[in-house]
């Protein structure tokens, strides 16, 4: 089988991660080979070609007739112009969450690789995430959840709002377990360190009667990403740093008092980003939408803009 040729576009924080996978799989398996990495910036794209022995490029579009495929690692703001381009060229493209900086942006892309027949992915790396796919298929018709996203302010991918940087990663994953969209959505949020929000609360409310409270931030001293589900047969705790997942259950026996049972989910722990690649793989040589499929990564940008929408106007906060 013919190695696929992958071009990294963006060779920042996450863009060197996608290199450094793509290089490993190209040495240990053959399967793929890293077609080369651009970036703006002729030390970092220089550096990333170094270290994974690749051609680095300033223009990526240097790359594009070498390449079966490119993974787009740049800030938000270029997302349409790097993968319309890439696209056009007639490359299937996984590209960094979310999709584009608006909907506009992100179903001209859709209507770009359809028409072309190229694949689209969005790089919603948490569904991945071991403990979340160990846990999918327990929550059933939650009715409360309750999530936190928070880190230290990382000095990157600060050209967005803390709620398109962050919480969308949760409101791509809430969304696709309750399958719905909200019908009701408030917001607040202050900027800190940025000119954008750095920390946001969200609450959506959606058809089904699930209520869904979203707390994220990119100031916070102590890193924490946890889920929690609560729904008619128990309360299900998802934390997707430590990749380890709770099960509550109220028992109750005869007579005796009710009581909390506590099942700890067993699994090995698992490489988000391998298996995203993985996904993205397969989704090229079958022909397939795989999960990073675009219709969900839509439906969390329509939200995620929905919320940033909602937030009082910056100057209100000042």
């Amino acid at each position: 089988m013919t190695a696929l040729r992958i071009a990294v576009i963006g060779a920042g924080h996450m863009g060197r991660l996608h290199a450094a996978k793509i290089a490993a799989l190209r040495d240990a398996e053959g399967a793929v080979t890293l077609a080369g990495v651009a970036d703006i910036d002729a030390e970092r794209a220089a550096r990333a070609g170094r270290d994974f022995g690749a051609r680095s490029v300033l223009a990526f579009r240097e790359l594009l007739a070498d390449a079966d495929a490119a993974i787009v690692a740049v800030p938000t703001v270029a997302h349409f112009e790097v993968v319309d381009a890439v696209l056009a060229a007639g490359l299937d493209v996984l590209v960094e969450k979310p999709i584009a900086a608006s909907m506009e942006q992100a179903e001209a892309l859709l209507a770009r690789a359809a028409a072309g027949g190229r694949v689209l992915q969005v790089g919603h790396l948490e569904w991945f995430n071991a403990a979340l796919v160990a846990m999918r298929g327990r929550v059933r018709r939650p009715r409360f959840v309750e999530v936190h996203r928070m880190g230290p302010y990382p000095g990157r991918a600060t050209d967005v709002d803390i709620v398109r940087d962050l919480m969308i990663h949760d409101i791509d994953i809430v969304q696709r377990l309750v399958g719905e969209e909200p019908e009701a959505v408030e917001g607040i949020g202050v900027p800190v360190l940025s000119h954008e929000v750095d920390i946001a609360n969200a609450r959506l409310r959606f058809p089904g009667g699930c209520v869904a409270n979203f707390t994220a931030s990119r100031v916070s001293p102590t890193p924490m990403r946890k889920m929690r589900f609560f729904q008619a047969d128990g309360y299900f705790s998802i934390d997707f740093l430590a990749q380890s997942a709770v099960i509550l259950r109220r028992q109750v026996e005869g007579d005796a008092p009710p009581r909390i049972d506590i099942e700890p989910m067993r699994f090995d722990p698992a490489d988000a980003l391998d298996a995203q690649l993985r996904d993205f793989l397969e989704a090229i040589r079958t022909r397939r939408v795989g999960d990073g499929g675009t219709a969900a990564a839509l439906r969390a940008l329509r939200t995620a803009l929905r919320v940033v929408a909602a937030l009082p106007p910056l100057d209100e906060l000042a």
